[in-house]
């Protein structure tokens, strides 16, 4: 008999019926330690995970440790100019060899024992090295690569999986949209004032399904566009009419939208003064002789928000944000957040970004806490999983047209998802 211990494998997790258009997604997913944990095997451990940005790493030698995943890892520009990613930890007892968040240095040197690394992750030194025989090299105790590190665009992705899909073939049609957002700027995107850290008591998908959910911008944030109806002319727009949730593939998906906002890539409001439009009408003039007219003015005028498999979010709205949250438990997510801008960006264009993002974005802003606030409230509500049973995510089906107001792209999100944890190897 064998001594593996199969998984449990519960009720369907996810219901669909074309025909009577009902989606359906059992509430358990959201409360089960067990299933979070499978979520660890089958999903965090072999999709492409979002690690950084480029512009985090200018110079060689620059450093930062991140918990990615669930995995602590280093990032690290070499001193060869090559990125790297190490796990953070000592080949010999298993301490982290690197302590600090970020930094620049030439080596990692264990605290336990002065065990020392290159920036490559070769070991360079032990003290009483003579005591170890001979044989005992041959890189057994240089630090261990991550099994995957890519990037597209600058945006950085591990994989822990040996046996995974490259991350060009991963990512899919998630491309398009983070081209629009890098091609903001001809000289690079850079990240801004650091990482950004919260957390809350709601489980990780929660957050997924509400970062692409069109439906509860009015009610959710009332008071965010009860604010920008009191400033003269936040309201405009300039016949931006798009409307349009997409399944990008592999459990991706975006809603594509216009909105009263200022962007400032290009699209001016009101608030900021004739200067704003002055500013705003030199840049899109930058734009139409970079690209054509249609993708220039989607640069400047469309928002998006889109949900990369499984937890990267990108938000290219009034500014841009990149959100990753992992599950510390089935009921607790720990998130991160980036504001991301054009490394040539000027003075007053940075500071109506920041502004944008602070003010709506922001772990403090106008949608934040209400977002926090309603998951939480969604997560208490499922104590009662055992009576009220589904989550109802029917919204659009049946229909001949899709809105951003649907739920179809949270529907991509948990076909992906099922298809992982329902068809994955045990």
């Amino acid at each position: 008999m064998s001594s593996v211990k199969a998984e449990t494998i519960v009720e369907p997790f996810i219901i669909e019926n074309e025909s009577k258009a009902i989606f359906r997604v059992n509430r358990r997913v959201f409360v089960d330690e067990e299933i979070r944990q499978r979520e660890i095997r089958h999903i965090f451990d072999t999709c492409w995970i979002y690690i950084g940005h480029e512009s985090e790493l200018p110079n060689p030698g620059d450093f930062l440790t991140r918990k990615v995943g669930g995995r602590e890892l280093i990032f690290v520009r070499s001193k060869d100019n090559v990125v790297r990613s190490f796990f953070n930890t000592c080949p010999h007892r298993g301490a982290m060899v690197c302590r600090e968040k970020h930094g620049n240095d030439k080596m990692f040197m264990c605290m336990y024992h002065a065990w020392s690394f290159d920036l490559a992750g070769k070991l360079i030194s032990r003290p009483e090295g003579e005591r170890y025989h001979a044989d005992n090299s041959g890189g057994l105790h240089d630090l261990a690569p991550v099994a995957n590190l890519d990037s597209y665009r600058g945006l950085y992705f591990v994989n822990f999986d040996p046996n995974a899909v490259d991350l060009n073939t991963y990512l899919a049609g998630a491309k398009e949209y983070i081209d629009l957002t890098i091609d903001q700027s001809e000289f690079g995107m850079e990240i801004v004032g650091g990482v950004q850290e919260y957390g809350f008591e709601a489980n990780w998908k929660l957050l997924v399904e509400n970062s692409c959910d069109g439906y509860h911008g009015g009610p959710t944030h009332a008071t965010y566009f009860d604010y920008l109806m009191a400033r003269p002319g936040q309201l405009s727009d300039p016949g931006t009419k798009v409307n349009l949730p997409r399944d990008l593939g592999n459990g991706h998906a975006v809603i594509e939208y216009g909105g009263p906002w200022g962007r400032p890539v290009a699209k001016p409001v009101d608030a900021w003064g004739e200067q704003g439009k002055v500013d705003c009408a030199e840049l899109l003039a930058k734009l139409e002789a970079r690209f054509d007219k249609e993708y220039a003015h989607r640069i400047a005028y469309h928002n998006f928000n889109m949900s990369i498999f499984p937890n990267l979010v990108i938000n290219n709205i009034m500014a841009i944000t990149f959100r990753t949250f992992y599950p510390e438990a089935a009921n607790k997510q720990h998130v991160r957040a980036w504001a991301l801008a054009p490394k040539e960006e000027s003075e007053i264009m940075r500071e109506r970004r920041l502004y944008n993002f602070l003010e709506f974005l922001g772990p403090g802003g106008l949608a934040t806490p209400d977002d926090c606030e309603a998951l939480k409230m969604c997560q208490k509500g499922y104590q009662n999983a055992a009576f009220a049973g589904w989550n109802d995510i029917s919204k659009g089906m049946g229909e001949n047209q899709q809105r951003n107001t649907d739920e179809e792209q949270m529907r991509v999100f948990w076909r992906e998802w099922d298809r992982r944890m329902s068809g994955a190897a045990l």
